[in-house]
């Protein structure tokens, strides 16, 4: 039977990619567990084959949920539920409104229509009153009805000729003697795999409930219970998996979101305060004659937003412990120009900076806009990727080991060649969320650990940010005033393709320059648009004959890329076909124009971030992005996406409808997925839990007071890998 259950009785449920509940079993305990803990411990890890109902066929499709344990069948919560608390008489109905009605059936009618189609009727009567249930295709059901008996019905009621009628609804049939009073709950809604059905999830979770939910042990003592008003651990798990009516689901609720945003705060207040409090960094402070210095090399003014940001970079580096910030800022805010006077600060005081890119692509940008603007001056560059010859690498290393070298550009490879510095100071990290959280920690020398400064241009919702980039102080740039023009952007139909390449080619006709972006290299398929050398192909051979077109994608050698960048960027080349790659960093003036093919394969953020390509110069620019989709969700986000033009904006609409799971992946960022907390519903909670974690690290920063003892295993065991615990030191 369908299950129509409204978004208000929604509430999120755990990952099936997680399998480890956040506070079912003891781990990393200092003392050896009591016989009572080791009966507790026992009964939550025992497989669930050990339970009864559950043999190996059952216990094999319960794996594919992520469940093996009791602990894990504790801690897989609900997705919904169904309300059956209130009961509705038929004369209160309202079209498309869910209800629950109670009632006797008074007739049954079968029909079988034209195309083979059967339809079971059900008429249900409350005195008077009359409702019909409707049910396709579903023979079995008609032996379940008898004329007589009761029935609850729940679904949503449309008026069909003069009369209520209920399609598919949740049905309880009930016994002559069957109280109705015991029907009226709240019945929970699990995930599912084929081969189990609701009920029998349901009897087994319950089942697991009454047996174990006892053993669970309470992390929070009285005096942290009283001061954040939750339940305890016991009845929230009770009373999550079976309500008595929503107070009780809000109940629950708020305990175990409290409970897990609370703990992935005090991971993270752990962590920032170890950094602080344990790590030594070479104390490089910005004195009136240094700043002079690195202004003074600088083409160009900061503006405000960019002082305030250096000044808070700054503070940082002055002190004898590693700076950890995440400078924040969209398309066009001068990220690069900060982190160039952060390196500067670094190099004045004898020490050595890295910055690292995301692509050869964009590090090779950097180091050639970086060796223009530091041609005058005694910083010595180098520029450190995985396509560097044997020979290269070997002389480059020796250089920056001997300290030959102030400033080392490059990708991921720095890290992965393992470096050794002379003496390192600085690590920027751009674009943090391409590289993944325990890359941070990876650029540690002997003697002392750098300063690190991550960038990003990609937009982060507040909350986001707080989780991802907890650890990080955070300073935000402003976009810059006067720099680039208006971007307008539209979204393409096929019956307008031919005017928009009409466009297109009138703009390059002016002595503008174009990007095409497509999702794909190449498919192996003729009819596939979105191939970028397919799309090359036919654009050369067709809308844009007349112009001077390359290709640029992942795939291609370095020095292929290198040239087809080198001959975009003098002009040589009027339009570009290419991915991805292009997304962030690359900076051409004169390209006013971009055409985004099967544009629903990007997310919004990078949509935003393609859009940042064009009108970095003097002219206005015009993004078309074409989509091949009729998903809702991709056309809301592709609307969005033409009418919005602040990236924040953007990237709050885009936490709403794709969720925060989508926008940053658990893979991405190392860390495990939330169970039950929703960074949209639960915002408040999570600045809260944030400002109590905080407040009980200054007070306590190793957790050591036995009172913690218990969330202090919560900690070290759920995210103890993720953000390097116990390597911090």
């Amino acid at each position: 039977m369908a299950d129509a259950t409204p978004d208000h009785e929604k509430t999120p449920h755990r990952s099936e990619a997680d399998a480890t509940p956040p506070d079912a079993i003891p781990e990393n305990a200092s003392l050896p567990p009591s016989e009572n803990e080791r009966s507790a411990i026992e009964k939550l890890t025992q497989h669930v084959q050990a339970l009864n109902g559950v043999g190996p066929r059952r216990a094999q499709l319960l794996e594919k949920l992520g469940l093996r344990t009791a602990a894990d069948l504790l801690f897989f919560f609900p997705r919904s539920y169904q309300d059956f608390t209130q009961l509705h008489e038929i004369v209160e109905l309202e079209a498309e409104q869910l209800a629950s009605v109670l009632g006797v059936v008074d007739d049954i009618d079968q029909t079988v229509t034209g195309n083979g189609k059967h339809i079971l009727y059900v008429l249900i009567r409350q005195e008077n009153q009359f409702l019909r249930a409707v049910w396709f295709n579903q023979q079995f059901l008609s032996h379940k009805f008898q004329i007589g008996q009761r029935v609850l019905l729940r679904g949503k009621a449309k008026l069909t000729g003069g009369r209520f009628q209920m399609t598919h609804p949740k049905t309880t049939w009930l016994d002559a003697n069957q109280n109705v009073e015991d029907q009226k709950q709240l019945s929970p809604i699990y995930s599912l795999t084929d081969g189990i059905n609701q009920r029998q999830m349901r009897d087994l979770v319950s089942q697991t409930v009454n047996e174990c939910a006892a053993t669970v042990e309470e992390a929070f003592p009285d005096e942290l219970r009283e001061k954040t008003d939750v339940c305890e651990i016991e009845t929230a798990i009770r009373q999550i998996h079976a309500p008595k009516n929503q107070e009780e689901v809000d109940s629950a609720r708020g305990r175990l979101v409290y409970q897990e945003l609370f703990i992935l705060q005090l991971a993270l207040a752990i962590r920032r305060h170890k950094i602080k409090s344990e790590n030594v960094s070479p104390a490089l402070e910005l004195t009136p004659k240094i700043r002079s210095r690195i202004t003074g090399r600088l083409p160009f003014e900061l503006t405000d937003s960019q002082k305030t940001a250096f000044a808070e970079i700054a503070a940082d580096m002055g002190r004898d412990f590693p700076m950890n910030r995440l400078l924040h800022g969209e398309v066009g805010s001068g990220k690069t120009a900060v982190a160039l006077c952060a390196m500067l600060l670094g190099v004045a005081h004898g020490n050595q900076a890295t910055l690292m890119a995301p692509t050869e692509i964009l590090a090779r940008q950097h180091y050639q806009s970086l060796s223009k603007l530091l041609e005058n001056s005694r910083v010595r560059l180098a520029l450190w990727t995985g396509s560097l010859k044997t020979s290269q690498r070997k002389k480059i290393a020796q250089q920056i080991e001997a300290g030959e070298v102030d400033l080392i550009i490059g990708t991921q490879a720095v890290v992965a060649s393992k470096l050794r510095f002379q003496q390192l100071g600085l690590v920027v990290i751009d674009e943090q969320h391409k590289f993944g959280v325990r890359q941070r920690a990876l650029m540690k020398q002997s003697g002392h650990d750098p300063h690190y400064l991550v960038m990003t241009a990609t937009p982060i919702p507040r909350t986001i940010s707080m989780t991802l980039f907890g650890d990080l102080d955070v300073s935000t740039l402003e976009r810059t005033s006067g720099v680039g023009q208006k971007v307008n952007t539209y979204l393409g139909q096929e019956q307008t393709r031919d005017q928009w390449w009409e466009f297109f080619r009138k703009k390059l006709g002016e002595g503008r320059q174009g990007f095409i972006v497509a999702p794909l290299v190449d498919s192996g398929d003729d009819s596939d648009l979105s191939s970028a050398e397919r799309m090359f192909e036919s654009l050369s051979n067709g809308p844009l004959s007349d112009f001077r077109l390359d290709v640029l994608h992942g795939r291609q050698s370095p020095e292929q890329k290198d040239a087809a960048m080198a001959n975009f960027v003098s002009g040589k080349t009027q339009a570009m076909v290419a991915t991805g790659v292009i997304e962030v960093g690359i900076n051409v003036p004169n390209a006013t124009i971009m055409t985004i093919e099967s544009s629903e394969r990007f997310g919004l953020s990078q949509l935003h971030q393609l859009r940042g390509r064009v009108s970095r110069g003097h002219h206005p620019g015009y993004v078309c992005a074409f989509s091949t989709s009729d998903d809702p969700e991709s056309n809301e986000r592709l609307t969005a996406f033409s009418n919005t033009d602040n990236g924040f904006d953007l990237a709050e609409i885009d936490l709403q409808i794709r969720g925060p799971g989508n926008l940053f992946s658990t893979q991405q960022s190392g860390f495990p997925p939330l169970m039950i907390a929703d960074l949209i519903r639960d915002a408040e909670v999570l600045k809260r839990a944030q400002q109590d974690a905080r407040q009980l690290i200054a007070k306590d920063p190793e957790m050591e007071s036995e009172a913690y003892s218990r969330l202090r295993q919560l900690v070290f065991s759920r995210y103890g890998k993720a953000l390097d615990l116990s390597d911090v030191g």
